[in-house]
């Protein structure tokens, strides 16, 4: 039976106030004057997380308290790519099936949640067969919810990549970052014939469409391996969207993000045995036929195009806006480039039916 979560799941309070990046942890005590007034002020400790290329993330502790609380600030102009009442619903939600942090309080620019303990996976940890099997397993649980009725079961792929590009200029502010962009991105006609080319195809292919993470990087799934569990975390993207997109982003995040190699793209091998075990908890109790694996193994690799496609136009946008430190314009050029050289062999490959 798919799970069904819990339509009481309780609102998070909201806290009017706004958290600057130049006062970080000052913020982050009002908050915790209203979730948690019984830690005393002299008494918390603070730790900035640094590996996010959207948000601030900043730890709060308290004495030995198993308590920790995460607070997360929106980075500048991020409310133009994500949909923020749609983010706090869909951690509500996902709680409520226990596959997502509590929401303790939403606040200005941001949001706090629960702590999950653990570490975030790595280009070595996420082939580890005692963690990718944990990974696949939760994802075939979410694409099996059945999710709260409020939730439009559109695809959310075609829409949001042409709002995407409604936000990228054809005039970067400035000049350094349009230097760097203007040959291999501007005119945008030229993205726009490639995503609506790959879109057309892909919807031509049937992938179920269902309700969906849509940022599986490593650094968004925590492994406790004291439990033998991931947890998945950071629901900005989650919609619902075609299965082979989900699955196939995840696969192109296996090659890092501070040092991409697309070598450690994962072989047909190793995709054929996580599918299968995917399958095994997405279409329980029916068996999985060869012809199931081959299915999903095509629509996979070719969704893993849109996905590059999907982060060069939302990396365009973060090096119009983002004040984060991180070359977005060179994170769009490898994700491009990387498109451009699989386009031709994922585009060409195929299943008998």
């Amino acid at each position: 039976m798919d799970p069904v979560g819990r339509l009481d799941e309780p609102n998070a309070p909201f806290v009017p106030v706004t958290i600057h990046e130049a006062t970080i942890f000052e913020g982050a005590r009002k908050i915790l004057e209203k979730i948690r007034p019984t830690w005393p002020s002299e008494g918390i400790e603070f730790k900035l997380f640094t590996d996010g290329i959207t948000n601030k993330l900043v730890g709060c502790f308290y004495g030995d308290v198993k308590d920790t609380v995460l607070i997360r600030v929106y980075g500048n102009k991020t409310d133009l790519l994500i949909d923020r009442t749609a983010e706090t619903r869909n951690i509500r939600m996902l709680h409520s099936f226990g596959l997502a942090p509590q929401l303790y309080a939403t606040f200005n620019n941001g949001l706090a949640y629960e702590f999950v303990p653990g570490v975030t996976l790595t280009p070595e940890s996420v082939i580890e067969p005692s963690v990718w099997t944990l990974v696949a397993q939760k994802m075939a649980q979410m694409h099996r919810l059945q999710c709260w009725t409020e939730i439009p079961r559109i695809p959310m792929l075609r829409g949001k990549l042409e709002k995407f590009l409604s936000l990228i200029p054809e005039t970067f502010t400035r000049s350094e970052i349009h230097v760097r962009v203007k040959d291999q991105f501007l005119p945008l006609s030229k993205l726009r014939a490639e995503v609506d080319q790959l879109c057309d195809h892909l919807e031509r292919l049937g992938s179920p469409v269902v309700f969906s993470h849509n940022d599986l990087l490593l650094g968004n799934v925590v492994y406790t391996e004291s439990l033998r569990q991931v947890t998945f975390i950071d629901y900005e993207y989650a919609a619902y969207n075609y299965q082979a997109f989900d699955i196939g982003n995840h696969f192109t995040e296996f090659a890092g993000i501070d040092e991409v190699d697309y070598t450690r793209y994962p072989s047909r091998e190793f995709q054929m045995n996580w599918l299968r075990v995917y399958l095994e908890t997405f279409q329980h109790p029916q068996k999985v036929t060869q012809n199931d694996l081959d299915r999903l193994y095509v629509h996979v690799n070719q969704f893993a195009l849109a996905s590059h496609l999907f982060w060069t136009v939302w990396a365009l946008i973060q090096a119009e806006h983002s004040t984060i430190d991180f070359d977005f314009v060179k994170f769009a050029q490898v994700r491009y480039g990387e498109y451009l050289a699989r386009k031709d062999e994922f585009l060409a490959l195929s299943y008998e039916n």
